[in-house]
């Protein structure tokens, strides 16, 4: 399975079976570059981006509004780029940009993504000063043992928080399109489709809708026929 079709394919995929939602967009922008700039809103549509939506910056101000099927995954772009997923769901949606961050409020769905978005950044923060410190230890001459020691103890230290953060956030919104979008989301960043013991531990914990959800469906039958061909391939121990 292409990993861009299975990112591409989400928001068709993870809408919710509910009456058309109607948004409103209200953004602003401190960074000068984006001024005079098109905006657009884009969702997958099989393997393309679709746009649905844009607006001008204009003085660091920009507007949206429309309607929409149900509510979806969606990504912001300037021109080709994409500067950042967000939830077009029924309401009023502020989108906030500045140098620092990115911060998309207003509405139930986009505040618990961008709290999440939020703990994720703290600690990429947090790795990254970890790869500060291991070049700073190695700069101070420290002993090479003690430098593994120290820098793998906290490593995995943190990939636990981060595999933890996400399981859990998953796991709280199983029943709508961020706990499958988040989940396909992470997904994508394998080079494929591959069990871990964090994927299992979610699909196991999963209710039905969850499961049954096609996108999360798809990735789970083709990751583990993976593994099963990863299996196959392994030498037979010797006696």
């Amino acid at each position: 399975m292409s990993m861009n079709k299975l990112f591409f394919s989400v928001v068709s995929l993870l809408a919710l079976t509910s009456c058309a939602s109607e948004y409103k967009i209200e953004g602003s922008s401190s960074v000068s570059r984006l001024d005079g700039k098109m905006l657009f809103i884009k969702v997958p549509d099989g393997d393309r981006m679709v746009k649905v939506d844009s607006a001008e910056v204009i003085h660091g101000i920009f507007k949206m509004e429309g309607v929409l099927d149900s509510s979806v995954i969606a990504s912001l772009y300037m021109d080709d780029i994409n500067i950042m997923p967000f939830v077009i769901e029924k309401g009023k949606i502020a989108i906030n940009i500045d140098n620092a961050r990115i911060v998309v409020s207003g509405t139930p769905l986009n505040d618990r993504l961008y709290d999440f978005v939020g703990k994720k950044t703290s600690l990429d923060d947090r790795a990254y000063e970890l790869e500060r410190k291991e070049s700073r230890m190695i700069m101070d001459g420290k002993d090479p043992n003690e430098i593994h020691h120290v820098i793998m103890t906290e490593r995995e230290k943190l990939a636990a928080e981060m595999n933890d953060l996400a399981k859990q956030f998953i796991k709280k919104n199983y029943d709508n399109v961020l706990g499958p979008g988040v989940f396909i989301m992470i997904c994508s960043n394998f080079d494929y489709p591959v069990m871990t013991p964090m994927i299992e531990e979610i699909v196991k914990d999963a209710p039905d809708s969850f499961k049954n959800n096609p996108m999360v469906k798809e990735y789970i039958t083709v990751a583990r026929a993976n593994m099963e061909k990863l299996k196959s391939t392994q030498p037979v121990p010797l006696d």
